[in-house]
C-alpha cells in the first residue's frame, strides 16, 4: 500500500484530489460546518501533507496526529460515523474525477478508513 503515493501521481496529483476534494466537503450540508472560521489554505496544506505521508510519500508528517486533531470536533461539534463516511464519499468522487483507477481508489480508501478509530478518538 505504501506505493500509493507514486501510483497516484505523486504531489501534483494529490494536490489536484484535495483541491477537489474541499470543493466536494465545502458545499456538503453534512460537513461543511465543520469548515467554518477555517483558513482553508492552511487546511488544504495540512491536508496534503498528510494524505501524501498516508499514501507513501517520502518523509515524513509534521502535523498534529489525528486524535488531537480532532478532539475538539468531536467534544464540542458531534463529528461521527456519518461525517466520516461522508468525507470518505467525498473523497472517492473527487478522486474519480481525476480519473483515478478504481484499484488505487480502493487501496487509498482504505488507508483512509484505518484512521477512522482516530479521527473519532475512540
Amino acid at each position: 500500500m505504501r506505493d500509493v503515493f507514486k501510483r497516484i501521481g505523486g504531489k501534483a496529483a494529490v494536490d489536484a484530489a484535495v483541491d477537489r476534494f474541499y470543493e466536494y466537503m465545502l458545499t456538503d450540508d453534512r460537513v461543511k460546518h465543520f469548515f467554518a472560521n477555517i483558513n482553508m489554505e492552511k487546511q488544504r496544506q495540512h491536508q496534503k501533507d498528510f494524505i501524501s505521508f498516508a499514501l507513501g510519500a517520502d518523509g515524513g508528517y509534521a502535523g498534529k496526529d489525528m486524535r488531537s486533531a480532532h478532539q475538539h470536533m468531536v467534544d464540542h461539534m458531534g463529528l461521527s460515523d456519518v461525517h466520516f463516511d461522508a468525507t470518505v464519499e467525498n473523497l472517492v468522487k473527487a478522486l474519480r474525477d481525476l480519473n483515478v483507477p478504481e484499484d488505487i481508489i480502493t487501496e487509498a480508501g482504505a488507508i483512509v478508513e484505518s484512521t477512522r478509530t482516530d479521527v473519532l478518538c475512540r
